[in-house]
């Protein structure tokens, strides 16, 4: 059974510890490619790092993310631009919006999130997309771009299955992790309408960890426990769900 991580944060400091044994697991349990999203200038050189340390697992893609929209918005979209236009990356990624903590620079994510679906229809390369309580303003804020042939994920799908027709309509996958296996999230009910062909599979790790293991860090080991939820959910076998979703994921990043 191969797997694919389309989303994980396996540069971060929460690995820094034991980066071997985490990759170990993960190849124990199927994962044949761990795709990296970035997050603003700070992380880059430890993301592009562990790309160069495991060169046919981990793919690095460029973006900023919504959350470090901030003062310094323009340094760092300059600092993402220089990349895109240094060599190749699988995807923008991962932007979007996101109003969780505060508004305050809701006009600069805007703009950045804008800013950077156009370079990546420039780029012919996907978009990653990170939207949290801005689920509506995310989906009317792609869609002219998806018109133009934008694709892409809305990384850790949760939303209704209104939500999910939207997307879809987009022409994006819906990114689903461990949201999935906890017991009030509503989201197994929601994906039973979804068609598998729709779907991708990912961590977000150390983020957002799948039960039994909720409360501890997430590591790309885990999609097994996600695949087995999806599976569940969709009354189908973990061999087609894994499948489906591996092929899902080599047809957007094209690898």
């Amino acid at each position: 059974m191969t797997l694919i991580d389309t989303h994980c944060h396996l540069y971060s400091e929460e690995f820094s510890a034991d980066t071997q044994q985490v990759v170990d697991r993960a190849l124990s349990a199927g994962v044949s490619k761990i795709y990296l999203p970035a997050i603003d200038s700070e992380s880059t050189d430890a993301m592009l790092g562990l790309e160069t340390l495991y060169p046919s697992l981990c793919i690095a893609m460029m973006g900023l993310h919504p959350c470090y929209v901030k003062e310094n918005v323009q340094t760092e979209l300059d600092h993402v631009k220089g990349w895109l236009d240094k060599r190749p990356f699988v995807a923008v990624g991962e932007i979007g919006l996101d109003f969780y903590w505060d508004k305050t620079f809701e006009k600069q994510q805007y703009e950045a999130f804008d800013t950077q679906m156009q370079w990546a229809l420039d780029k012919n390369i996907p978009i990653v997309i990170h939207t949290r309580n801005a689920m509506q303003e995310t989906i009317n804020r792609v869609k002219p771009f998806a018109q133009k042939g934008l694709k892409g994920i809305f990384h850790c799908f949760s939303g209704s299955a209104e939500s999910a027709k939207q997307v879809i309509d987009l022409g994006f996958y819906l990114g689903i992790g461990g949201v999935i296996t906890y017991k009030n999230a509503g989201l197994p009910e929601v994906l039973a309408q979804i068609d598998l062909a729709h779907l991708v599979l990912e961590t977000d790790a150390p983020y957002l960890t799948p039960v039994p293991f909720r409360g501890k860090r997430n590591e790309s080991s885990y999609l097994s426990y996600i695949v087995a939820a999806l599976a569940a959910a969709k009354n189908t076998s973990i061999e087609e769900v894994a499948a489906i979703t591996t092929a899902n994921a080599q047809k957007i990043f094209g690898s």
